[in-house]
């Protein structure tokens, strides 16, 4: 079954028609005979809509009830019983009701063009998935009802609805849009001049956007190579060199002079990968040519103008600007150079412009790097093969005659031995000293320069065009091996440098002393100012020896911005390496930054824990430490009066309020002192050998008696604690469950031996907590579920996991059997105290 066909009216905003346009269509192609239904329009008590809805078919909506309501959807499996021509849905990016059949609106579309139902829709541009953050940007309103763009990008035919933000506000105003109530609010927020501007904006260039992809589907499938000026596109071809930034300037101006213009800067490098290109130079330029507005593109080609003219024409460009040659006059010789070629080739509807700039004439300067390809030794033995070996095989076949054609094989191979050793140049001494040889010594007249037979003249010259031809294949391959390995080597270090670098393995002297080992320097700084007067400081520095006090006194210097560089002292580096040592300063300054903001931003989080302590900190104090003592100033005040007979059962009472406020305020006080000395690290424990059956019962002194069951066993082995931070752990502890225990459920308090240390649990059959919350109840200030303001600060758990791990322990929560929490605080056994005093001395005994 042939798929139905997709057509969108897309709009700007609520208003502009979409749904009106909509069923206007339906309506003309009623009149044409065309079986057209309305699956889902909903007109929002818009007369104008409704009346267009008259005399069209509605299929049924199916009902739904959700949350107590009912709410009507498109019905899907009605329509597709109806099996229509062709359907009207609007709202294409709606969100169905739950227990629909599918989530999105657009969904059930994809299921009706599955059908072979063709489908009218409406969309407005803030809806597109790809947009959420421009249109929230603009408008202040997230969008939650979105579409994805590939969706609409399908659809067969998109149709812009545009009206003008003015024509639009009118329309609001006189109430065709919304309700009359709603109407002031909308064209005070949503509806502003600026926010409907911006989104027609949005909604043009996206549709632009559409009708060029159109055009080039077109282009291709009809095979049409010539140029349509239909936009004004503007190609920039850039070298690497430095005159690309006014290329890009100049491209960017010409593209604002006509409507819709646009500028693609291309750089063509050669397909084997070799290119003499400065990276950080064409970065600087792509990211010039992006905040421009413009688009970076890299293609390979080893024919340079016809690789530009090939992607100028591909992407339908009416310009290209090319920058005027920096070869000097005497390099003509070799060719008319890339622009006169481009201009020569472009034809009648591509328009070459030369810019001229300050660069020009100069040279390249960035030079290819040579240098030797073969080691020195290979070289040495391939001159001694090359010119030594001739000499001795004359010698040798002197005395052995083996016949010209023979002697000649013998010298040819002794040239394809010295390109193979030492390259070009041994081989063509070889092929020289070889051809004289074989003339004098083997071909008739002997012992003279000239040769009788025409035919031997025929073998020399061969011998020699052979020997040319291996010696240059076997150099050309000796040096693309080298650039090879260089290249290689050159991409896994900037590979590793990337990857450490964005995964945060990389410390800044971490990737000094890489440089320094990579180029085999003496010593790497990396130098910085705040202004072209200021003098320079060290960031960061590895070697050996006092860092540079400027970049100018280094070996190498490599700037990094304009109050940045990498100074390297130990040599000088040739200009094949510095294209990897921009990169290394580039990334240099990125973890430089990266380093100051992390050091930011671990400040602002102190700061902003110190805020949040104090803050919770003084709210503790102007609750919680008034209410007991405005529960003790009250009973004093009782006792103190003069005008009121208190009985002994009255005063007893009293005097017994007065002493649990003085209770609860020495407890609270004694927390936040303990909380305070942990958080300045202060907290310093003695640390000896006791018994838990010593400890445990005293921290039981502060809670009702029955409340808690203790199960601690004498056989248990001793532990390496501090006494007085054992006993407040516990306390807190034990505190914390009786006050969340159900009433008449005690709690249990009990410790057990697990290899070298003891664990002390303390067991509750309360609440609980979720796993999500099991980490935050240990953090200052943290009151679990609805406990009263009165409950203290919520400290306790902070200061007892605080003293554990001061111990040497820990202290964490887990899930009670059957209900609650269980605090299991976990201590060092004595044995595992003595353990590496016993392995020092068992050592000790052993040598």
């Amino acid at each position: 079954m042939a798929r139905g066909k997709l057509r969108i009216y897309l709009g700007a905003a609520p208003g502009v028609g979409k749904t009106y346009a909509m069923l206007s269509e339906a309506h003309r192609r009623i009149e044409r005979g065309t079986d057209c239904v309305v699956a889902f329009v909903e007109h929002y008590g818009r007369p104008r809509t409704e009346v267009m809805l008259h005399g069209l078919e509605q299929v049924p909506r199916r009902e739904l009830r959700y949350r107590e309501g009912v709410f009507t959807e498109m019905d899907v499996d009605a329509v597709l019983a109806r099996r229509p021509r062709v359907a009207l849905v609007d709202e294409l990016a709606h969100t169905n009701v739950p227990g629909s059949r599918n989530a999105k609106r657009w969904q059930d579309v994809e299921e009706l063009l599955a059908a072979g139902i063709d489908v009218v829709s409406t969309v407005n541009i803030q809806h597109l998935e790809s947009l959420g953050d421009v249109v929230e940007s603009i408008t202040g309103v997230r969008q939650r009802e979105t579409v994805p763009d590939e969706v609409v990008r399908r659809a067969d035919q998109i149709e812009l609805v545009d009206m003008s933000p003015e024509a639009l506000r009118r329309r609001m105003a006189h109430g065709n849009i919304y309700q009359p109530d709603k109407v002031d609010a909308a064209l005070s927020n949503y509806f502003r001049p600026g926010n409907l501007t911006a989104l027609r904006e949005l909604a043009l260039l996206w549709v632009a956007d559409r009708v060029d992809e159109y055009l080039n589907e077109y282009r291709s499938e009809h095979q049409v190579s010539r140029i349509w000026g239909s936009r004004e596109r503007i190609v920039v071809g850039l070298t690497g060199g430095p005159e690309g930034r006014t290329l890009i300037r100049r491209a960017a101006r010409l593209a604002e002079k006509g409507a819709g213009g646009e500028v693609l800067a291309v750089y063509i490098s050669r397909s084997d990968g070799l290119t003499s290109a400065s990276p950080k130079e064409l970065a600087v330029q792509r990211t010039l040519v992006e905040d421009l507005g413009g688009t970076f593109h890299h293609v390979v080609g080893d024919d340079i103008p016809a690789a530009l003219l090939d992607f100028a024409r591909g992407v339908n460009a009416t310009q290209i600007i090319l920058g005027s040659s920096r070869r000097k006059a005497w390099q003509y010789v070799f060719g008319p150079g890339v622009g006169a070629t481009v201009a020569r080739e472009s034809g009648p509807d591509l328009d070459v412009h030369i810019v001229t700039h300050e660069e020009v004439a100069k040279g390249r300067g960035l030079p290819v790097a040579r240098g030797a390809r073969l080691g020195r030794a290979r070289i040495i033995a391939g001159w001694m093969v090359g010119v030594v070996g001739p000499v001795v095989l004359a010698v040798v076949l002197n005395a052995v005659h083996l016949g010209l054609a023979n002697d000649m094989l013998l010298f040819l191979t002794l040239t394809v031995a010295a390109a193979l050793l030492g390259g070009l140049l041994p081989a063509l001494a070889s092929a020289a000293v070889g051809s004289f040889l074989l003339n004098y010594y083997y071909t008739p007249p002997l012992h003279r320069l000239t040769i009788a037979d025409p035919k031997n003249i025929v073998a020399i010259v061969i011998f020699v065009g052979v020997a040319v031809s291996v010696a240059s294949v076997v150099d050309l391959a000796a040096r693309r091996t080298h650039q090879a390995a260089r290249l290689r080597a050159e991409a896994e270090i900037l590979s590793f440098l990337a990857g450490s670098v964005l995964r945060g393995e990389t410390s800044l002297e971490e990737l000094l002393e890489r440089v320094r080992e990579t180029f085999g320097m003496e010593s790497v700084a990396l130098l910085e100012r705040r202004s072209d007067v200021d003098p320079w400081t060290c960031a960061g520095r590895v070697g050996t020896g006092p860092p540079p006090e400027r970049p100018e006194d280094a070996d190498v210097d490599m700037p990094v911005g304009d109050h940045m560089a990498l100074a390297l002292t130990g040599r000088v580096l040739p200009a094949s390496d510095r294209r990897v040592l921009a990169a290394f300063a580039a990334q240099a300054a990125v973890v430089l930054d990266r380093r100051r903001l992390q050091e930011e931003a671990d400040r602002a989080r102190s700061l902003a824990e110190g805020n949040r302590i104090r803050t919770a900190l003084l709210a503790a104090v102007s609750h919680d430490l008034r209410t007991p003592l405005a529960g003790i100033k009250a009973a004093v005040s009782s006792l103190r009066s003069e005008d009121v007979e208190w009985s002994e059962e009255d005063r007893a009472e009293l005097l017994e309020g007065i002493e649990e406020g003085a209770d609860r305020l020495d407890h609270l006080v004694g927390n936040l002192l303990d909380m305070s000395r942990l958080q300045t690290g202060t907290v310093t424990p003695l640390i000896r050998e006791i018994d838990l059956d010593e400890v445990v019962p005293m921290a039981l002194g502060g809670v009702p008696e029955d409340s808690v069951v203790l199960d601690i066993r004498e056989t248990l082995p001793m532990v390496a604690v501090d006494p007085g931070l054992l006993e407040r752990s516990v306390a807190n502890l034990v505190e914390n469950a009786v006050k969340y225990s159900p009433p008449g459920t005690p709690v249990l308090v009990s410790a057990s031996a697990i290899a070298d240390r003891v664990e002390v649990r303390v067991v509750d059959r309360g609440p609980g907590v979720p796993d999500t919350a099991k980490d935050r109840i240990f953090e200052p200030f943290q009151r679990y579920g609805d406990s009263p303001r009165g409950a203290g600060v919520g400290l306790g758990l902070a200061v007892a996991r605080g003293f554990a791990e001061a111990m040497g322990g820990t202290l964490n929560a887990e899930d009670t059997p059957g209900g609650g929490l269980t605090m299991v605080l976990t201590l060092r056994g004595v044995e595992s105290l003595h353990a590496p005093a016993r392995l020092a001395e068992a050592e000790r005994q052993t040598t």
